[in-house]
C-alpha cells in the first residue's frame, strides 16, 4: 500500500487549529458565546466610561474603574473587537488546502 500524493490530497481543517483534532478551537480573544462576549464589552466599556465620567464627582478614586474595564476587555477596546469577530466566526470557516494553496471557505 502506497502513501497518498501530498500534492493532490485535500485537507480540510477548522481555521485556527493545528491539526483539526475535532474540537472547535477559538482564537485568543474569543469568548464561549456571543452574548457572553457582549456582556464583557458592556462591563468593560461601562467601567472605562464611568472612570472618566465620575472623575469630577469622585476624583482620582474613580480611576480605579479603568483597570476593571481593561481586564474585562482583555487589554484594549481593539482586542475586544477582534475577539467579537473571532467569537462570531468560530466554527464557520474552514481552511481547504489543495496543491500547495489554501483557501478559507464557509463550513
Amino acid at each position: 500500500m502506497t502513501a497518498p500524493d501530498p500534492a493532490t490530497t485535500t485537507n480540510t481543517v477548522p481555521s485556527g487549529t493545528a491539526g483539526g483534532g475535532g474540537a472547535r478551537e477559538r482564537g485568543g480573544f474569543a469568548s464561549a458565546t456571543v452574548p457572553r462576549h457582549l456582556a464583557r464589552g458592556a462591563v468593560g466599556f461601562g467601567a472605562l466610561v464611568g472612570s472618566l465620567a465620575l472623575l469630577p464627582l469622585a476624583g482620582p478614586v474613580s480611576l480605579l474603574l479603568a483597570p476593571v474595564g481593561l481586564v474585562a476587555l482583555r487589554g484594549c477596546p481593539m482586542c475586544w473587537a477582534i475577539g467579537l469577530l473571532e467569537t462570531v466566526s468560530a466554527g464557520r470557516l474552514r481552511r481547504s488546502c489543495t496543491e500547495g494553496s489554501c483557501e478559507l471557505r464557509r463550513a
